[in-house]
């Protein structure tokens, strides 16, 4: 029971953490994308490739961009990597907190596939590099000479990734790993490109060299990239909270849609902020996607039906909870509490699906989610919602005593 509380708050402490170096990442990214579009070319600019004069914090800021590198190397320069590394880093220790000690529960789908949860870690973490592998070398292949064509062929290498994910995976672990996958390319890009291109450059300004242009010519494809990779990541980071869209028999349909939202939405202000108008016609093609993802939605969670799913073999951890002392006391508290939401056709008005995919209409389901009934109604009081079935104190007691049991303690 210890355990289950410290790994809650260390996974709080790392979606925390992730949350906050992804806000930096993409922050610093999508400021220097305006920033480079906006850059204007009028006038003596000493060398320069551009300038911008921007106002903030009660203060004007003149900015210069050198297209290559400057005459000589200045003594105080920022690198900006940091942001990039801690969000990837962050992420990955998330990943293996949730999808792979909880592996069981939220990475593999028994429905799908009999692989054992030691082949599916194994599977999530390998898979995580062949995105990254595929398409570097299609980058270094000459396409990057043909960069519509590049960007067409990601595409189809997520789409591809999101269906095979789909196919092992739950919905959840499937939107969450393909946005792994993609948040892989784009780290892969700061570390394995960008960064070098940018030391080789400094390299030769202090030799007293000219830099070769073709390293930032690179990096600035690979940095594009990232733009318009960001915003479909950030829905997939946060998927895990909307089963209408993760836990659908379209889910792997509806990423594909998203990634050509954040093309469309990132088109619109790239334009805008080189001085290039308004596009508002991006924004019709986003409503339509949009409109897209929700009809693809509508069918709803792929729900076995309720004989089919009592018929299931327990799992290891299902049997552990369901031997437990207090288990059927626990079973008549949640279908009395909670199921009138928690189930495949819920009658509270409202509410059209069960909240995030979770299940509590027959015995094996509430096995299944043991952990989260005991933290979410037990260790703290967050369901029932504002406790709107009436959740007594000592039905919270006999949850408690029966977790601490399947617990061994």
């Amino acid at each position: 029971m210890v355990m289950t509380f410290l790994i809650d708050w260390a996974e709080f402490a790392l979606r925390w953490l992730h949350v906050i170096t992804a806000i930096a990442w993409i922050g610093s990214s999508f400021y220097f994308i305006a920033l480079d579009l906006g850059l204007r070319r009028e006038g003596d600019l000493g060398g320069a490739d551009g300038e911008e004069w921007q106002v903030h914090g009660g203060g004007f800021y003149h900015i210069r961009k050198y297209l290559v590198a400057p005459a000589a190397m200045p003594e105080h320069l920022i690198w900006f990597k940091w942001e990039s590394y801690s969000t990837w880093l962050s992420g990955a220790a998330l990943l293996m907190v949730v999808y792979w000690m909880g592996g069981e529960l939220y990475l593999i789908d028994a429905s799908k596939t009999e692989m054992v949860l030691w082949q599916g870690v194994l599977l999530s973490a390998v898979s995580l590099t062949i995105g990254w592998i595929v398409y570097d070398r299609l980058c270094k292949s000459g396409l990057s000479e043909k960069p519509t064509l590049l960007m067409l062929l990601l595409f189809a290498l997520l789409v591809a990734m999101g269906w095979g994910y789909t196919q092992v995976f739950t919905g959840r672990a499937m939107m969450l790993h393909l946005g792994a996958f993609t948040a892989t390319i784009m780290t892969a890009n700061v570390f394995f490109i960008i960064m070098p291109n940018q030391r080789i450059v400094v390299a030769d300004l202090k030799a007293g060299r000219k830099p070769d242009p073709k390293f930032g010519k690179i990096a600035k494809l690979r940095s594009t990239h990232n733009n318009y990779l960001t915003l479909p990541v950030i829905f997939l980071m946060l998927s895990n909270h909307y089963p209408l869209a993760f836990a659908t028999e379209y889910n792997w349909i509806i990423a594909a849609l998203v990634f050509l939202m954040g093309v469309t939405i990132r088109h619109f202000f790239n334009t805008m902020h080189a001085r290039g108008g308004m596009k508002w016609w991006t924004w019709g093609a986003t409503v339509a996607l949009f409109v897209a993802i929700m009809v693809l939605s509508m069918a709803g969670p792929d729900y076995s039906s309720l004989e089919e799913e009592e018929a299931r073999a327990f799992t290891t951890t299902e049997q552990v909870y369901a031997s437990a002392d207090g288990f059927e006391d626990v079973t008549d508290i949640v279908l009395g509490r909670c199921s009138m939401c928690h189930a495949r056709e819920p009658f509270w008005d409202g509410i059209g699906h069960a909240p995030k995919n979770v299940l509590l209409e027959t015995p094996q389901e509430i096995a299944a989610e043991a952990k989260r009934i005991y933290t979410q109604a037990a260790l703290s009081t967050a369901m029932p919602p504002a406790n709107i079935s009436w959740m007594e104190p000592e039905e919270r007691r006999i949850i408690a005593e029966w977790f601490k049991a399947a617990q061994g303690g």
